[in-house]
């Protein structure tokens, strides 16, 4: 059985605080799914970042990371810098498989939880 480990990517932010909702919802990965190994890591300012998750994962094992991008959209960072990234990973580590996972935002679910939000909003007044 291939090993498989999930990355939640975030942009990341100076106030550590900013990373919260993201450890929430690892959180909740791991109560509704134990045995699958979840991570988060940022493109810049909070650590880990992807590569040094990677190699810890790698390390440990792991032959298929899917990377879950948690933006709202695919800006400049998910277009280009991101690719890139995995690209580089994927020559470095050419026995482990990487896969992109689509924007977490996009998802339509997710837009239609964030829609129904905003409907509750202003329902209420």
């Amino acid at each position: 059985m291939i090993r498989t480990a999930l990355i939640l990517f975030a942009h990341g932010a100076r106030d550590p605080d900013w990373a919260e909702p993201m450890h929430r919802v690892r959180a909740s990965l791991r109560e509704h799914a134990p045995a699958t190994r979840v991570e988060l890591a940022f493109l810049e300012f909070l650590p880990p970042n992807l590569r040094d998750c990677v190699e810890s994962l790698v390390g440990e094992g792991f032959e298929r990371i899917v990377v879950l991008p948690m933006f709202i959209a695919r800006g400049g960072h998910l277009q280009r810098d991101l690719p890139l990234l995995l690209d580089e990973l994927q020559r470095e580590y050419p026995r482990t498989r990487f896969e992109l996972a689509g924007t977490i935002g996009e998802v339509e679910s997710v837009v239609q939880a964030m829609a129904g939000h905003a409907l509750t909003l202003i329902r209420a007044g």
